[in-house]
């Protein structure tokens, strides 16, 4: 994969949004394209489709590891229908605390989050990201959606801590705890 992080989030984005209809502007997108990708069962099957291989072709993608998370993202960004560009989807997805009382809700329970933390394999992490996909309706922020599909997956991964950071991250912002300041900090000030 290129080495800059967030020109490879931005061509995967553009490329999820070449693929979508888009009526506004005309745009026909590829209904077949989706529907292929939809129907993958796992990532070495969205390897299989052309579109995949397009996107690994943008991508610049030439080892194991960065084509299988290029396949992930592809198999996971086709059930997005609509796009939120503000916010997290883990903060979409987690919890809030209800008006005046001490009980919690979110879209997505602890439980099942916590198994989406555990996902460690493409094709673990293709099932978990898919049914939070649905669970958010459809519509979450794609480029925050991608960058944890790029990153997430410990399968195939020589050096873990960016994975362990956007894992970090996802589980701050579900719980709507904020984001830790970054450097140094003595633990008795806090």
């Amino acid at each position: 994969m290129l080495t800059d992080d967030e020109t490879t989030v931005r061509k995967v984005v553009g490329w999820w949004r070449g693929l979508q209809p888009d009526p506004e502007k005309q745009q026909p997108g590829d209904r077949a394209a989706l529907a292929r990708l939809r129907r993958c069962t796992s990532v070495t099957e969205a390897l299989f489709e052309p579109e995949t291989q397009a996107l690994v072709q943008r991508c610049g993608a030439r080892s194991d590891a960065a084509m299988a998370r290029l396949a992930l993202a592809a198999a996971v960004l086709v059930h997005v229908r609509d796009e939120r560009r503000e916010g997290s989807v883990a903060r979409q997805v987690g919890v809030s605390k209800l008006a005046d009382t001490d009980q919690i809700e979110a879209l997505c329970k602890p439980l099942r989050f916590r198994k989406l933390m555990d996902a460690g394999t493409y094709d673990e992490c293709l099932r978990a990201f898919r049914r939070l996909v649905a669970l958010a309706g459809r519509k979450v922020n794609v480029a925050d959606l991608t960058e944890a599909l790029l990153k997430w997956p410990r399968e195939g991964a020589r050096d873990d801590g960016k994975g362990e950071h956007i894992r970090r991250k996802w589980v701050y912002a579900y719980w709507n705890a904020g984001q830790p300041r970054s450097g140094p900090e003595n633990i008795s000030n806090v």
